[in-house]
């Protein structure tokens, strides 16, 4: 059986999905992109402020779950222009060790947000 994991200090779903979910020892977090969950809206400028957010909101979900970034063992990276990995990748090294990482280059992502990240932790 899985476990919601849900906090404010992180946006609210904007579908039909949640923040995360807890199975045993395992927590799985949804993707997240830069949504400033104060105003539910996408932080304003490039992809290194939409990045900071991003990471912002999945360190608060993992700590609603009693987890930090340490913890993450795979993350999938979503970038809507590649040439923005350089400065994702630059604010990413600040927060993960190495998990086991994809990244991919997409075509568009929910708000027109430059990036998402989504993360599955061992707890």
């Amino acid at each position: 059986m899985a476990d919601t994991i849900y906090t404010a200090a992180a946006p609210a779903p904007i579908g039909p999905y949640t923040q995360a979910q807890r199975v045993g020892d395992l927590l799985f977090v949804s993707g997240q992109i830069g949504i400033d969950p104060a105003t539910g809206d996408l932080v304003p400028g490039g992809v290194a402020d939409q990045t900071a957010q991003v990471l912002s909101n999945i360190q608060a979900i993992l700590a609603a779950a009693g987890a930090t970034p340490a913890q993450v063992v795979k993350t999938t990276c979503l970038l809507a222009d590649i040439a923005d990995f350089p400065a994702f990748n630059d604010l990413y090294a600040d927060v993960f060790a190495q998990p086991a990482r994809s990244t991919f280059a997409v075509k568009a992502l929910p708000k027109q947000a430059l990036v998402e990240v989504e993360v599955i932790a061992a707890l």
